[in-house]
């Protein structure tokens, strides 16, 4: 059998089932792992998805034919037996696991293997090949604990709140911002939403995700906004919207401000290293855990991941793919970051040395 998932014009296909997975042009059936808008677009004619994602992707995508499969439940679709296993990524996100003539693949869509309040925890699901993501696929990416990090928000948010400023979080509207909600300490004083943000928060608590109050701006006090932990997607950065709130302090929560340069280029006071992908170890033991013989790496660092795994003794190889290329998802890099991540690949080169692998290099 030759290989069961390649790349065509529109996208990912699985050549046996007929369908094609997060395709970025329109098809007649599409298997989605999650809501982001570079996976998820309008336009095709079936959708599936996890049924934990489906009230998001009807949020994002409006009236589609889509039908929900619960995690592990399994349909078979010309001969392949499909089924969705949890990412971690988002709320709704899926692994896509295809099983045809006794040979197993997984396509992992975006991942991370770290503990997430607001979703699913990652399942590693065994398999003769995995197509994984490598956004953060560099050695120099490593993030600190979840609850490191929010401990970090809410400590610069009451500092704010102290001295009578308005505390700004820009995050993405759709999984990040949840995720931030989750941890927020609601006793240190209001948390407003933006308009971009809220009706994500109204999916994830119809979908049983626990979350903190939240307020629109038009419902707190001037003196109130003071107090106020405001989240609000990257596009609100510099818009008229902003005014409203005075004197504030601003951050930005992504992987990539883990880069210096990338920070600079932002333009924020703090830069917190809350990512939604796996980093390197995150990879690595996901990979592993597959006990896949063959890896295909898609979106990231892709000569950078596929060179380590030739070096140890997988088969590994690249597919290219359009994902990464939305504002919405944090698979996209800010502007500048590339320069600084060929600096984070020099210091990578020397951390894979100690970590007895050889180099890590693009």
């Amino acid at each position: 059998m030759g290989d069961m998932v390649v790349v065509r014009r529109e996208g990912l296909y699985c050549v046996p089932g007929q369908f094609y997975i997060d395709p970025w042009r329109p098809v007649d059936r599409a298997v989605i792992t999650h809501a982001h808008g570079d996976h998820a677009r309008v336009g095709h004619g079936h959708y599936l998805s996890a049924a934990s994602g489906v009230g998001v992707l009807r949020s994002r995508l409006g009236d589609i034919t889509i039908d929900g499969l619960e995690y592990g439940e399994r349909i078979t679709h010309n001969g392949v037996t499909i089924s969705l296993h949890p990412a971690g990524h988002v709320l709704g996100s899926a692994q896509v696991r295809m099983e045809c003539g006794g040979e197993v693949w997984v396509a992992s869509g975006d991942y991370k293997v770290g503990p997430d309040p607001t979703c699913a925890p990652f399942e590693p699901v065994r398999c003769d090949t995995f197509i994984t993501e490598s956004t953060f696929g560099l050695p120099i990416y490593r993030w600190e604990s979840e609850q490191t990090i929010m401990d970090e928000i809410n400590r610069w948010w009451r500092k704010n709140a102290d001295e009578g400023r308005c505390s700004v979080v820009f995050a993405y509207a759709f999984g990040k911002a949840q995720r931030i909600l989750a941890g927020l300490d609601p006793s240190i004083g209001p948390i407003v939403c933006h308009g971009a943000v809220e009706p994500l928060n109204k999916v994830y608590r119809a979908g049983g995700v626990d979350l903190p109050p939240t307020l629109m701006v038009s419902e707190v006090d001037k003196a109130a906004l003071r107090r106020a932990l405001v989240v609000a997607p990257p596009s609100a950065s510099g818009s008229p919207w902003m005014k409203r709130f005075g004197d504030y302090s601003d951050a930005f929560a992504s992987g990539w401000m883990l880069l210096r340069g990338a920070r600079r280029r932002r333009g924020v006071d703090r830069g917190f290293v809350l990512s939604d992908h796996a980093d390197w170890p995150g990879l690595m033991s996901a990979i592993k855990a597959t006990e896949a013989e063959q890896v295909i790496v898609t979106h990231g660092s892709i000569p950078t991941m596929v060179r380590w795994l030739c070096q140890n003794g997988l088969d590994a190889k690249g597919f290219n793919t359009e994902y990464g290329d939305e504002e919405e998802d944090e698979a996209t890099p800010p502007p500048g970051a590339a320069a600084y991540t060929d600096t984070a690949k020099e210091e990578a080169k020397e951390e894979a040395k100690e970590d007895g692998g050889g180099e890590a290099d693009a």
